[in-house]
């Protein structure tokens, strides 16, 4: 065989390794219920329960956010957030976390947030905080 052809078959041979670790690695929308059987991270998209409490306490602990979201097929979760209240979070019309369940709550990694308003019609993204080490 010729050098040109080996080289050709390699680069097809990454070629399909990374398309195939690319669907591999992603992620999909599910709701809570598809996340407890799943120990994979996914999308799940639903709405604030309002009448739940909301925890945050930046003096006790400000890396600890949770709240109450039902999902689009109207399953209830708690969610745990490891970073910051996002600013307006009560404000937004629908919210998409990406993350997983541990044991009967959903830890969420990112929160993405659809906030009503006037001026800005985009999104708002959050991601969790990092711990910064000594």
């Amino acid at each position: 065989m010729k050098k040109s052809s080996i080289i050709g078959i390699v680069i097809i041979a990454v070629a399909i390794a990374a398309i195939i670790s690319t669907y591999a690695d992603s992620s999909t929308y599910g709701t809570f219920t598809d996340a407890k059987g799943s120990s994979y991270e996914l999308y799940v998209t639903g709405q604030l329960n309002k009448k739940k409490e909301l925890s945050y306490d930046p003096i006790k602990d400000a890396n600890y956010f949770s709240f109450y979201l039902v999902d689009e097929q109207g399953g209830e979760c708690k969610v745990v957030f490891n970073g910051t209240k996002p600013q307006d979070f009560e404000r937004s019309e629908q919210i998409v976390l990406t993350g997983k369940m541990i044991g009967e709550e959903f830890h969420a990694s990112k929160i993405l947030m659809k906030c009503p308003s006037k001026y800005s019609k985009g999104e708002v993204e959050v991601t969790e905080a990092k711990a910064a080490t000594i």
